[in-house]
């Protein structure tokens, strides 16, 4: 695995090229395939819905046929004396005899009207006087179709034919009756407005499907809806009588729209939807033609996807041969760059490859000697300056701190406490000669210890000890090296910055060991400081109370002596305290 890594690592640049060839042709690939079969799809597509929409057009007319026989023989019946005399008299048995004749003679010639077209009349009177041209055609009593729904929505709208669904199986046990389509209209006088009887028109839905029949196939089917979402015709006789009301849903949405087709589901399978409304019979007719078996044979999707496949793979070897050729040589280069740095920038690359990788080779060398001086110089100098920085440091002791502190010296001898002021002139002594007699740049931790705790005794004996500092360290890190002078900027940071809000408090020294480092950790519960991140804090301040070296000093010195994973962070918040933690490497 390990190997591989490094194989990608040096080959970068042609693994990048020729992923992003690699997408891109097929990116292509699948972008013009996809293109081309959705524009042949969409062009079968409108082609297809011009031709069935010549369909609709023949199917509507046959409906508009219909209906205009049906017209024609409602007018008929409206317009004969003879029936509005029959249908509102009060006649003997004797005269029923002679009227249901004359009926009889009336219906023939109104019958004549629709006898293109398997279809039935009934007539009833509000007397009671009713007749059929055959009564076994549309099975229903003079009883129940006086309260059917099919009565109460036509007296409802007295001066429009309607066409209603009877589904009827509520009368018979017929298998396979699929009910009526019924045209029903009241008669009505024409001036007075008073309606004497019904008029209805039945035909069976079988002969009604006849208009389009012959328009359908397997996955061409044709659906009358009526208002409700109804499906009353089929050529689907299984859905009859059943609520569609998606397709109605459909109709209403294609109304907003200029397209005479859309693309929906229906039943769980992708069709092709054209619909159109008719008036005149106050329906919805719908051609579902199956997309799948419209257009499933129109593309070989198969042949076009293996040849597309095909194409691919030729061009991504030709890809892979050019990318490597152009790439081999600078991958060779950096490649022996990138070793270079392993053998201390001693490792010179071979020039060698393309003219552009030469003269990248030569120039590499060329840097090298120069970097190789470059680095001697500055290493010199770095250690020189950081030397001299911290000697020069080291000796700018605050001349108030010595000021304060000899006077506090002094106010203790006068006030008889010889004991505290030889415990805290022993304690200046050690702790100028530890930070300008002692020139070396590491102590051990011991040595800095004890050199705070003689910065803190003196400023305790001068402050007083409201501030309490407690030193916790692991016995193994007491002779670990660490520079000089790294806590003592905070603890004087936390007695003279930390508790101006706060009467009294402590400060917390902890050293110890933590996987390979060493820790060196200063915390208070003083009054804390707002800052946006762990690192120390920017300051203008310039003034110290006791040497020039001062916290960012301190991550400085770090980081230059021991590299950059190793330094300060700060961790504070307002009326928290902070805390100051220094990593350290435990050398040896």
């Amino acid at each position: 695995m390990k190997c591989f890594q490094n194989h990608f690592k040096h080959n970068g640049l042609f693994a990048i090229m020729f992923l992003i060839s690699v997408i891109s042709i097929i990116t292509v690939s699948v972008i013009i395939t996809w293109t081309t079969f959705r524009m042949s799809e969409n062009f079968f597509i409108d082609k297809f819905s011009i031709t069935n929409a010549k369909v609709m057009n023949q199917i509507k007319d046959s409906f508009e046929s219909y209906n205009y026989s049906i017209v024609l023989a409602s007018n008929n019946i409206l317009q004969s004396g003879t029936i509005r005399r029959i249908m509102t008299e009060e006649q003997t048995n004797a005269q029923k005899m002679r009227s249901y004749y004359q009926l009889s003679e009336q219906m023939k010639r109104t019958k004549s009207f629709v006898n293109a077209f398997e279809t039935e009349i009934i007539v009833t009177g509000v007397n009671g006087m009713s007749y059929a041209t055959n009564r076994t055609y549309w099975p229903i009593s003079d009883e129940e179709l006086k309260e059917h729904v099919i009565t109460e929505n036509s007296l409802t709208e007295p001066k429009r034919l309607i066409y209603q669904y009877d589904q009827r199986n509520q009368f018979t046990e017929m298998a396979g009756d699929a009910g009526f389509i019924v045209a029903s209209k009241p008669l009505m006088e024409r001036i007075s407005g008073s309606i004497y009887g019904m008029m209805y028109f039945a035909i069976h839905e079988s002969e009604f499907r006849k208009f389009y029949s012959s328009y359908t196939s397997t996955g061409n089917n044709v659906f009358i809806l009526n208002k409700t979402g109804t499906i009353v015709s089929s050529n689907k006789v299984e859905l009859i009588g059943e609520e569609a009301e998606d397709l109605l849903h459909y109709a209403k949405e294609n109304e907003k729209t200029d397209d005479n087709y859309i693309i929906e589901d229906f039943m769980g399978t992708e069709n092709i939807i054209l619909m159109e409304y008719i008036p005149s019979l106050d329906i919805y007719l719908f051609n579902l033609i199956d997309k799948k078996s419209a257009i499933g044979d129109l593309i070989n999707k198969k042949q076009i996807v293996l040849i597309c496949i095909g194409i691919v793979v030729v061009a991504l070897i030709i890809v892979f041969l050019i990318s490597r050729r152009m790439t081999n040589s600078l991958s060779t280069l950096v490649k022996q760059i990138s070793d270079a740095s392993k053998y201390n920038f001693d490792q010179y690359v071979l020039v060698t490859g393309t003219y552009e990788t030469r003269q990248i080779g030569k120039a590499f060398n060329s840097m090298l000697d120069e970097l190789h001086d470059y680095l001697e110089k500055l290493v010199l100098s770095q250690k020189q300056k950081r030397n001299a920085e911290l000697a020069a440091l080291q000796q700018q002791i605050n001349p108030h701190f010595l000021y304060n502190t000899l006077t506090s010296i002094k106010f203790m001898i006068q006030q008889g406490g010889k004991g505290e002021a030889e415990e805290t002139i022993n304690s200046l002594i050690s702790l100028l000669q530890n930070t300008i007699g002692n020139v070396s740049e590491t102590i051990s931790v011991e040595q800095e210890i004890n050199n705070l705790k003689n910065y803190v005794l003196i400023n305790q004996k001068r402050y007083g000890d409201r501030i309490k500092v407690n030193y916790l360290l692991a016995p193994d890190c007491l002779q670990e090296q660490i520079p000089k002078l790294i806590l003592q900027p905070f603890i004087e940071n936390s007695f003279f910055h930390g508790f101006n809000n706060k009467t009294s408090g402590f400060i917390n020294v902890m050293v110890w060991k933590e996987k390979g480092t060493l820790i060196c950790e200063v915390m208070d519960n003083g009054d804390g400081m707002e800052v946006s991140s762990s690192k120390l804090p920017k300051t203008k301040r310039k003034h110290q109370h006791f040497t020039g070296i001062g916290v960012r000093n301190v991550d400085e010195r770090i980081q230059i002596l021991y590299g950059n994973q190793y330094g300060v962070t700060i961790h504070s918040g307002l009326g928290e305290g902070t805390k100051v933690k220094i990593i350290l490497p435990i050398t040896e």
